[in-house]
């Protein structure tokens, strides 16, 4: 079979082969896949493997699988999959849907340049903030999985990690990886028992759809300004029948493996405050420490494999040393921060937080978006609400801190950091997360921006004809907040750095000091209230 295999493909990479024209072929190949590029099509055809989490080892499961991947991957690249044809004739002289006995079938694609994976180009924001809403909408349509269905139970999320673990382990014989492999098998028998009623929880909550399985970069193209994400899980239903929070996990960990940390901080908010889904933050590290392990189980058994030349071994033992290391990074513990942002409109919170979110680890919650998703309206949405009225009203101010609240308590228990932005402008709503702060240990940090009144007043005008913005703070809301605003205590200023944002102090600057005042713990309050005082507009 391998022999015929073998021949198969290397008669498929001669153009007259093909019934359309073909100006060149190239072969590429993953651990459970031939794929010939052809002109302007792609010919998949699957291995005849029984991996244990896989089994393509009879033509007629290929043919099953075949027909599994063009229907799964048309929900988010229906322009790229064309169907399932017949490689036909014998292995030396095959021909494609054609007269002859059926030697495989294999999975047409409209070809594309490989240089449009996302792994092989720079990943600006904007392009960022559309995958991670392309996601997100595509998690949001997806029906959940019936209860009946067993999907996403504890025990069937828990068994392919241990068979990751397993696999690697049969396949390498290094003592180092051996050490790693045992301390992240401990970590996660005791993390999945701490986490078992809350996988439980998500799955009754609605949160195990059909997801995509293998969300990476390498599955993500760029073709033109359109975005294709490809190659969704096929083999094995209990591998994307998962959590959104898994299929996310991927993403964000490939994107921290490459080195893409900004990118990584930015998708995984812009997935999140779009969503709305901040409990994935329970589970979130779990899933990457797994899919970190599912990298490193790929090029276990592709190190495996006969055909793998000297130097593309040793670049894999290099990858999958870096993946597990990786996965080792996410067990570790450390001390969470709790930020706010305070300010009147237009004194920058927002921009400034939004390139805070991408430095730090930060999980950045923003008023104006929490307060529209209590009433189910989108970001974007004009309520034309007046002072005092529509979604305004001071109740629903309670309400919208109140969830800030809720939420930054979650993101708080989940490990992670947290940045909160809205204006602040009553002591107690500030003391109140500062509390919040100290039941956890938390470092706790106030950034306190100011500007002119003059100054608000022309950026507040500006921001309102732009279309792109959350926030809907007219000049009378500027006004009224100027007028009720309560000043930070001397006890607030000890934790607090204020920034005259009219001076647009450089960025680096306020990172080191944001990054000293969150350190200090034994630090006098008269030393840190002088500190704070930085960039303060004289009186």
């Amino acid at each position: 079979m391998e022999t015929d295999l073998a021949c198969l493909i290397a008669a498929l990479q001669q153009a007259g082969v093909y019934p359309h024209p073909v100006y060149d072929v190239q072969h590429l190949e993953t651990h459970i896949s031939h794929i010939v590029l052809a002109g302007d099509y792609a010919y998949k055809i699957k291995k005849p493997l029984n991996l244990g989490f896989l089994d393509f080892s009879t033509l007629e499961r290929r043919r099953y699988y075949c027909e599994e991947e063009v229907r799964l991957n048309r929900r988010l690249a229906p322009d790229l999959y064309l169907g399932v044809v017949t490689v036909n004739g014998t292995p030396e002289r095959p021909h494609l849907s054609g007269p002859g006995p059926i030697l495989e079938y294999a999975v047409q694609m409209r070809r594309f340049p490989q240089s449009a994976l996302l792994d092989r180009q720079p990943l600006y924001p904007e392009l960022i903030h559309r995958l991670a809403e392309r996601i997100a909408d595509f998690h949001l349509s997806l029906p959940p999985a019936a209860p009946e269905s067993g999907f996403g139970t504890p025990e069937r999320v828990f068994s392919p990690m241990l068979e990751n673990l397993t696999q690697i382990r049969a396949r390498l014989d290094l003592p180092e990886v051996g050490t790693i492999l045992d301390r992240l098998e401990d970590w996660t028998r005791k993390r999945f028992a701490a986490l078992w009623s809350v996988i439980e929880a998500r799955r009754t909550e609605g949160f195990v759809r059909e997801c995509h399985g293998d969300l990476h970069r390498g599955n993500i193209a760029l073709v033109g300004n359109e975005l294709y994400i490809f190659d969704a899980i096929e083999f094995n239903p209990n591998l994307r029948w998962i959590d959104t929070a898994s299929d996310i996990a991927f993403l964000v960990m490939d994107l921290e493996q490459g080195g893409e940390l900004a990118g990584a901080r930015r998708f995984l908010n812009r997935y999140l405050e779009y969503s709305g889904d901040y409990g994935a933050l329970r589970v979130l590290d779990f899933y990457k420490v797994y899919r970190a392990l599912v990298r490193a189980k790929v090029l276990a058994i592709r190190l495996r494999q006969a055909d793998l030349g000297p130097e593309a071994a040793s670049a894999g033992r290099f990858d999958l040393r870096r993946y597990l290391e990786l996965a080792l990074s996410y067990t570790q513990v450390r001390r969470p921060r709790l930020l706010i942002a305070c300010g009147l409109p237009g004194s920058g919170k927002s921009r400034l937080s939004l390139k805070l979110r991408e430095a730090w680890p930060l999980i950045h919650l923003r008023s104006d978006i929490e307060r529209k998703r209590l009433f189910g309206l989108p970001e974007q949405a004009r309520t034309a609400s007046r002072l005092n009225g529509g979604i305004y009203f001071p109740q629903a101010t309670e309400w919208t801190y109140d969830r800030l609240h809720r939420l930054a308590d979650l993101i708080l228990a989940s490990g992670y950091d947290v940045l909160v932005d809205a204006t602040f402008i009553l002591r107690p709503r500030r003391e109140r997360f500062a509390e919040l702060a100290r039941r956890y240990g938390a470092g706790f940090a106030i950034l306190a921006l100011e500007a002119p009144l003059e100054v608000l007043r022309e950026r507040v005008k500006r921001r309102l004809g732009r279309v792109d913005d959350p926030s809907e703070a007219d000049l009378a809301v500027l006004e009224r907040q100027h007028a009720s605003c309560e000043p930070l205590s001397a006890h607030e200023y000890a934790h607090a750095l204020v920034i005259d944002t009219s001076r647009d102090p450089p960025f680096a600057e306020i990172l080191d000091r944001l990054a000293h005042l969150l350190a200090q713990t034994n630090t006098s309050p008269a030393d840190r209230a002088e500190q704070a005082r930085w960039h303060k507009p004289a009186a």
